[in-house]
């Protein structure tokens, strides 16, 4: 009971941090509705997973959950003079894409699940938790970094390769025109 009893507490006072984006809006609701922030907030939620269910549109709305606010706090953790923020955020992009590439193979089975867009919106907010050891951290050091390392050297020489060749063409390129 002591944890639900703390995300509570966390939830409430993420929900009051005035710095946050939302603070404004979600005071708005409970000034007008006079119904507590957080019920609010379980409510929307409520709503938006039955959306992400039942409604039209699910894969644009799960995206822009994955993408927006994320976005929103890589502009800000750029703007500040902290590197501990860029890192946080890079990592969360990194997994992101990851997860897109891997999606791609597999979206055409999945999609068709009923609650598919439900269960990749709860991943994005996972991913993206405000949390010290949040699921983009954990992914990205028990499973990205250990294949980054292993094939760092040959993807390395690899793009080297394509690299060269790419000058080469270009000089190539460049030459035939100046004949001409």
């Amino acid at each position: 009971m002591s944890k639900i009893s703390a995300v509570k507490e966390t939830i409430e006072k993420l929900l009051k941090d005035e710095t946050k984006p939302w603070s404004k809006y979600i005071a708005l609701a409970e000034k007008k509705s006079g119904v507590n922030r957080l019920y609010i907030f379980i409510g929307g939620l409520l709503l938006l997973a039955l959306y992400l269910v039942l409604g039209v549109g699910q894969q644009l709305v799960c995206n822009v959950i994955g993408f927006v606010y994320p976005a929103y706090c890589s502009m800000k953790a750029l703007e500040s003079p902290s590197k501990e923020d860029d890192t946080k955020w890079l990592t969360y992009w990194v997994t992101f894409a990851v997860f897109t590439i891997v999606e791609f193979f597999s979206e055409y089975i999945v999609c068709w699940f009923p609650v598919y867009w439900l269960m990749k919106c709860l991943f994005y907010i996972w991913l993206m938790a405000p949390t010290e050891y949040n699921g983009s951290l954990i992914l990205y050091r028990k499973i990205i970094r250990p294949r980054f390392v292993q094939y760092e050297p040959q993807v390395d020489k690899l793009l080297s390769n394509a690299s060269d060749i790419a000058k080469k063409a270009a000089a190539s390129t460049l030459l035939s025109e100046k004949k001409d």
